[in-house]
């Protein structure tokens, strides 16, 4: 989820302008000095000169003070652990000493349900459809690399390949071995890729509001998202992350807005501020994933697909897209709803993914 627009940014880089004009100014008054001037006409100039010179060096004065005064520092990962790791949350250590934030609920001989959330988001997102489904599913939620307290990982690989290898060494160190998967928007295109890949390991795939596939509606790359794919420009990225970018970004993924309070920005605005996170969050918006539109249609799984109508991140017509792509598959459309059904109309989706892992849904389209 990545908002439009990254205003706070563009001080440091006006300061700049402001200084090269200034620049280019004396410059030319030097031009002018060099054409035949009396004496009285020189000593106006070397004052003028002197002046120009002291506000140019204040200007280059100020610039790393303005950027300092703007900048978030990093938060250590161990204040964030003792914030938000209270339980169910445990630490799954993998193979390449990555440690995963997980969240395991319900019945150990249940059918399990791993979920995987969003771009920047964490497994908190899934906290309504846990508390709903534990009671009779084993629920298991993880932050991605990049993401929540996994944060930054020791291989840096954040390519769908390397997270789908993420939720499989997951998997195993819970002593998963066959299980249903779930995930909204890049954890969609995940848990379809990890379908693809693992086809006998998944008996249900759910579908929400996922990426994955182009839609038709083709909206303007985020200005946040162009700076993290610009050398230089993205390196101010690790510093200045502002409070407002949450909240912008939240505005535009989310339809009921009653959910978006004061405790969901700043944790989010937390996360993206571990330590590690925000040169992980950039690597991973410069890696250019294979598409796997192609592959889609061999998913055999039983398909649910749950989504937003007025989702403005990823557009409904894709939803429309996965059905016809995959055969039997059931999709339910949620309307005045946007891009995080999970969490904007949670009894209604979490009751769907129920009648769904129990058998009950039948019909290819509902909406609701």
């Amino acid at each position: 989820m990545v908002p439009r627009s990254f205003q706070v940014l563009c001080t440091p880089v006006s300061s700049a302008v402001m200084i090269r004009s200034h620049l280019h100014f004396v410059d030319s008054q030097s031009y002018s000095a060099m054409q035949p001037i009396d004496d009285g006409e020189l000593d106006r100039y070397d004052v003028s000169g002197m002046r120009k010179f002291v506000i140019t060096g204040g200007f280059l004065l100020l610039l790393p003070g303005t950027f300092w005064y703007i900048s978030q520092p990093n938060i250590a990962r161990a204040i964030l652990e003792a914030k938000y790791a209270s339980a169910p949350s445990q630490f799954v250590t993998l193979p390449d000493g990555t440690r995963a934030h997980v969240r395991d609920r319900g019945p150990r001989d249940a059918l399990a349900l791993v979920l995987i959330h969003g771009s920047n988001a964490s497994l908190f997102t899934w906290e309504p459809w846990a508390n709903r489904l534990s009671d009779t599913f084993r629920v298991v939620t993880v932050d991605m690399p990049a993401h929540g307290l996994t944060g930054a990982v020791p291989n840096r690989d954040y390519t769908q390949e390397g997270m789908v290898k993420f939720i499989d060494e997951v998997a195993g160190e819970l002593g998963l071995q066959r299980f249903a998967i779930g995930g909204n928007s890049m954890g969609g295109r995940v848990a379809a890729l990890f379908t693809i890949k693992h086809p006998d390991r998944v008996t249900h795939l759910v579908l929400v509001d996922s990426g994955g596939l182009p839609s038709k509606q083709v909206d303007p790359t985020a200005l946040a998202l162009r700076l993290m794919r610009t050398p230089i420009a993205n390196r101010v990225l690790l510093y200045i992350t502002p409070h407002s970018l949450v909240v912008e970004g939240l505005n535009d993924a989310i339809i009921h807005r009653d959910i978006i309070t004061d405790e969901m920005i700043d944790r989010y605005w937390d996360f993206i501020r571990m330590d590690g996170t925000r040169d992980a969050t950039i690597t991973r918006a410069n890696v250019r994933d294979k598409p796997i539109k192609d592959d889609i249609g061999n998913i055999k799984a039983p398909t649910l697909i749950l989504w937003g109508e007025e989702d403005r991140t990823i557009r409904v017509d894709v939803a429309y897209a996965f059905q016809a792509a995959i055969a039997g598959s059931t999709l339910i459309v949620y309307p005045n709803t946007g891009h995080i059904p999970q969490e904007e109309v949670p009894d209604r989706s979490a009751a769907d993914v129920r009648a769904f892992l129990s058998g009950a849904v039948t019909r290819p389209e509902v909406s609701q």
